[in-house]
């Protein structure tokens, strides 16, 4: 019932920045929450940074200061700005969004999108 499409991602050199986007399509009552996770290879997904429905935000240790995440609801979208990269910021980037349907609630995730950080 519901997709999300991330876009955004690309190479960039350390010190630079990228926006990501997520925008949701299908039958959608509400999302809750927002969320971004990054992957590297070799590595476990993990949790980048979080926004609520009030606007409430939580973000990795490695990534505060750095990183901003936002919402748009009329357009069903989350948005990950991240300035200062490091070549530690590079891997596949996820965004989740904790959604309602007409009938339930559940987690819904993206196809990734690459990000590279490297001179």
């Amino acid at each position: 019932q519901v997709q999300l499409v991330e876009s955004g991602g690309g190479l960039v050199q350390p010190g630079g920045s990228l926006r990501l986007s997520c925008v949701a399509s299908g039958i959608i009552r509400a999302i809750n929450t927002m969320g971004w996770y990054r992957q590297a290879p070799g590595k476990q997904r993990e949790l980048v940074a979080i926004i609520t429905s009030g606007g409430t935000t939580t973000y990795a240790d490695s990534v505060k200061g750095r990183f901003t995440i936002s919402r748009d609801n009329a357009k069903n979208t989350a948005l990950l700005q991240m300035n200062s990269l490091k070549p530690e910021d590079t891997a596949v980037y996820y965004c989740n969004f904790n959604a309602n349907t007409w009938r339930l609630t559940d987690n819904y995730w993206g196809q990734g999108t690459q990000v590279t950080v490297s001179s």
